[in-house]
């Protein structure tokens, strides 16, 4: 599933390609799609059509485009009521096509948006080849501590389905020793808690146990026996590993994740654990192992990361 800084550099592409366009026309060709929007395709092409989209916003995983009201002019405070909202889910990609790629049909496209941007329109195509990601049209609605909705976003305002979703770590509005507290606060394992997208979001399997690898803690770890200091580290690595990520592109294991020109990322490459079972360990030359968890995987070197004895998680 695409994690933070494979939904950032959709947003980024986003921000070059496709914000300031005009929705021209919307094509749906598969309801199951749009299913969180309510009154179906007609009434997902009535919200769109005509509007601006005036930024493209991120917190977490969530991703959404502000949209301007029908006929344009100045968007005011406090900002656009309405954004359309997607989740990626395990394999969503948004694709931006424009000149010969107009033509360009995937077998797995779910949605086209057609966009005048400047003299020649672009097509913005939802491609998701298993089904799990969704676009709707959703209203937007103030974020409780007043500050900006997320990473690339003017306005205090966040869709409604998302107001409960934490603070991103590249979010520069976190509260980070409060999210520190609130982590010592559980009793759970670390990781669960990494995956906690009401602590802190946008950190999914892979950069948890990348994460964790760095700060040199088990994912059975109890969070209620960690360190202030140690539960900082973690998330100053979790930080620091999905910065180096989003400098590369994001992870990309096979085709199901490219950015808006259908590029992979390339930090698979650097990956220190996460599906490295049987490699050696970077920092120590101990083979990693992979342990069932939470019907997924952790991958975790043996020796950095020694499992706690009386782990309860």
């Amino acid at each position: 599933m695409p994690e933070l800084p494979e939904v950032e550099t959709v947003r980024d592409g986003l921000v070059r390609h496709a914000v300031g366009g005009v929705v021209r026309d919307v094509e749906v060709l598969r309801d199951y799609s749009i299913r969180r929007h309510d009154g179906g395709a007609s009434a997902f092409r009535g919200q769109l059509v005509g509007r601006r989209l005036v930024a493209a916003a991120r917190r977490g995983k969530f991703l959404w485009l502000p949209l301007g009201e029908p006929g344009g002019g100045d968007t005011q405070a406090p900002g656009p009521a309405a954004a359309m909202m997607a989740h990626l889910g395990m394999s969503g990609q948004l694709l931006v096509r424009s000149g010969e790629q107009l033509d360009v049909r995937s077998s797995h496209l779910r949605v086209r948006l057609l966009l005048d941007v400047g003299a020649e329109p672009v097509a913005l195509d939802f491609v998701d080849q298993r089904t799990f990601g969704h676009l709707s049209v959703t209203d937007l609605v103030p974020t409780p501590d007043g500050a900006s909705g997320g990473q690339g976003s003017p306005f205090a305002t966040v869709p409604a389905p998302a107001v409960h979703i934490a603070r991103d770590l590249l979010d520069p509005a976190l509260d980070r020793d409060a999210v520190v507290r609130a982590i010592r606060a559980r009793r759970t394992g670390i990781k669960r808690a990494l995956l906690d997208q009401r602590l802190v979001s946008g950190i999914g399997n892979i950069y948890a146990d990348e994460a964790l690898w760095r700060a040199g803690l088990h994912y059975a770890r109890a969070t209620d026996t960690l360190r202030a200091a140690q539960a900082r580290q973690v998330l100053d690595a979790a930080e620091e590993v999905m910065r180096e990520a989003l400098a590369q592109g994001g992870t990309s294991f096979d085709a199901l994740y490219v950015n808006v020109n259908g590029r992979s990322g390339y930090f698979s490459r650097s990956l220190a654990v996460y599906g490295q079972e049987g490699q050696p360990c970077p920092r120590c030359g101990s083979l990693v192992r992979r342990d069932e968890f939470m019907n997924r995987s952790s991958f975790t070197c043996p020796t950095c990361q020694r499992r706690p004895r009386a782990g309860r998680w």
